[in-house]
């Protein structure tokens, strides 16, 4: 078996960029560790990779973005946050949109594979548990850069957010704002974010009150059939009083079966999401969020490719980067203020 970059780093005990930059004679190396680094490859067989290689002597001037959808306010930002980092580049950005759809996902990979992009930021489907066919891109040397939506196996960089703490700290809002049963809407079981938000509300429930399986409900990527699910779980013998939604198009799904169903909304149900909307502090009520900081993921996140692209020694290349949400209540979840008119006050 051919012996990689990430291998040599394990047995020198040093950091990848710095066995790279050694390979490529950086002067910023000390002829002491390119020796070493270079006795190692020889010994082991190492060969760099020639695909990877030719990618960076002819440079297409482009870069690949795969996302899950564009009319999400998240990925709206995230976009600007890479064009501004694009721009500064010379570079242009092709959007390749996936549409939560696993076999759009692979064949978009597939064609990546042939080499016409510099490097790729990608953020995978609510469908892909599988992900042979991103393990097989990877494999090609072109640089992969995974953001939000990550994948946690493959030695990329990942830039994502607080995702355990967030869906903790609004589980927790909600019951400090009153709530005794809240639910959690979630689409996908398998993303790596949705599994620390779940987790997140399941340790916040368990802490201010019992935890029940039928408190998860699992949607889908259909707005029609998201209401009827929502109606029908508020039609429940014992409904929430709390909802938690671990994304904006759920959200936006609870406003709907509300007002079909006449419930009023902070009174009678108090709701918190993972939220970018724009016009969420304009919605009837309020909408209270976790904002994810989209625009300053998308730049980093471009930030570290360029950085692989260009061979630039950078010590994130392997990580998971963690950029914090804000939780910003608004009157989804405002608490009813008691009556202190004269006829009550004494």
């Amino acid at each position: 078996m051919a012996v990689n970059l990430k291998q040599l780093a394990a047995e020198l005990q040093l950091s990848t960029s710095t066995v790279s930059r050694a390979l490529h004679d950086s002067h910023e190396i000390s002829e002491e560790t390119k020796k070493r680094v270079r006795a190692l490859a020889e010994k082991l067989g190492y060969q760099p990779n020639p695909y990877a290689s030719s990618l960076r002597k002819h440079r297409s001037k482009t870069i690949a973005l795969v996302i899950p959808e564009i009319d999400n306010n998240f990925f709206t930002l995230a976009i600007n946050g890479i064009e501004d980092i694009a721009q500064t580049k010379g570079y242009h950005v092709l959007i390749y949109l996936t549409h939560e759809d696993l076999q759009k996902e692979i064949a978009i990979s597939t064609h990546l594979k042939s080499g016409r992009v510099d490097g790729i930021l990608m953020s995978v489907t609510s469908e892909t548990s599988n992900i042979d066919h991103l393990e097989s891109l990877y494999k090609t040397g072109i640089p992969l850069v995974f953001f939000d939506r990550v994948c946690e196996s493959i030695p990329t960089a990942k830039i994502s957010t607080n995702d355990y703490e967030s869906g903790y700290n609004a589980t927790k809002h909600l019951f400090e704002a009153g709530c005794k049963r809240i639910a959690y809407l979630q689409i996908s079981e398998t993303l790596s974010i949705s599994k620390k938000r779940l987790q997140g509300y399941k340790d916040a429930v368990s802490e201010f009150e019992g935890f029940t399986e039928e408190m998860i409900v699992t949607c889908s990527n259909s707005d029609e059939l998201n209401v009827e699910t929502i109606k029908k779980l508020m039609q429940h013998d014992n409904p929430p009083d709390g909802i938690f939604a671990s994304i904006e198009k759920l959200a936006v799904s609870c406003y709907y079966a509300c007002n079909f169903l006449n419930i009023v909304i902070s009174d009678q149900l108090k709701i918190i999401s993972f939220s970018n909307l724009s016009t969420a502090p304009l919605l009837a009520p309020s909408l209270s969020t976790i904002t994810q900081p989209a625009f300053e993921m998308g730049k980093k996140a471009a930030e570290i490719l360029f950085d692989i692209i260009e061979l630039k020694p950078n010590d994130d290349f392997e990580k998971n980067i963690i950029l914090k949400s804000t939780l910003v209540g608004r009157k989804s979840t405002a608490t009813k203020k008691p009556d202190v008119s004269p006829a009550n006050s004494y």
